[in-house]
């Protein structure tokens, strides 16, 4: 490699800050890591430690982000003690601010609670159907543990992607294995999608519609725009007759003809479309 193509390049390292959460790229700065080291990180909220999920990559500059942030050092025997207690106070202070909640009567469901490595900061991650006054919480929290206290209203997407778990295709959930933002997903996908509108059947773990209804939606939008709509009247080779299904993979639609036979044919071999059922 010479200097023109090391100018424009980076080594990178992907790093996990949950056992199974999203892995953030970083510049490694030149240090030698191993899959599963753990490392201290520069981040938006200062340093943070994690775990090497990727080997060390050579990255082009123009395919990082402007504000790529580096990995400071391997952790030390200190930082791993610091991780520890840190664990330790998130897990009470849960327990403390799940109390407080019910104490308070307050609509509002814990999810997480993050300690800050640097222990400047404690952010409590709740779900809640509505805008909640946790003004007097946040006052108990602060007396409690005197630090910077931050509660963080999440939706129940972001629930499923903290906690995990497996959908019903068998694979690990798809907001905790790779997505990065949540796109809005609507039963309109699924109806466009000749889905079967059973909630148990569409839904994530979530209780929302799966993520994974928006992956093949233009898709199916732009295939069905050649296929007549069922309840179209058409023509075929053997007479003329409704449409009563859609099959969009295979580019085929079944039409019933006036005797009650049905028959399945490819897109293509319809001889005439005859404009919309009058019926």
């Amino acid at each position: 490699m010479n200097e023109i193509e090391e100018s424009i390049c980076n080594e990178i390292v992907g790093v996990r800050f949950r056992r199974r959460g999203k892995i953030y790229t970083f510049e490694s700065a030149g240090i030698v890591l191993e899959k599963n080291e753990k490392v201290i990180v520069d981040t938006e909220n200062g340093p943070a430690i994690g775990t090497v999920a990727s080997m060390v990559r050579i990255s082009l500059q123009s395919d990082l982000p402007e504000n790529l942030k580096r990995v400071i050092r391997k952790a030390d025997e200190s930082d791993l003690t610091t991780e520890k207690e840190n664990f330790e106070i998130e897990k009470e202070a849960f327990l403390f601010c799940r109390r407080k909640i019910g104490e308070r009567n307050l609509p509002m469901r814990l999810v997480e609670v993050s300690y800050l490595f640097d222990r400047s900061k404690l952010i409590f991650y709740f779900t809640a159907e509505s805008r909640v006054d946790f003004r007097e919480l946040v006052k108990d929290l602060v007396a409690k543990y005197r630090t910077r206290i931050e509660l963080r209203q999440i939706w129940v997407r972001s629930e499923a992607k903290i906690f995990g778990g497996i959908g019903m295709c068998g694979r690990e959930l798809c907001c905790v294995s790779f997505l990065n933002n949540f796109v809005p997903v609507s039963i309109k996908m699924a109806k466009e999608q000749n889905m079967l509108l059973n909630p148990e059947k569409i839904s994530g773990l979530c209780g929302r519609l799966m993520c994974c209804l928006a992956y093949e939606y233009d898709d199916y939008r732009e295939a069905k725009k050649n296929m007549p709509k069922v309840g179209k009247n058409v023509e075929i080779p053997q007479g003329k007759g409704k449409v009563i299904r859609q099959n969009v993979i295979e580019e085929k639609i079944v039409v019933a003809t006036g005797e009650g036979k049905e028959f399945e044919i490819f897109v293509d071999e319809i001889i005439a479309k005859q404009g919309k059922d009058t019926h």
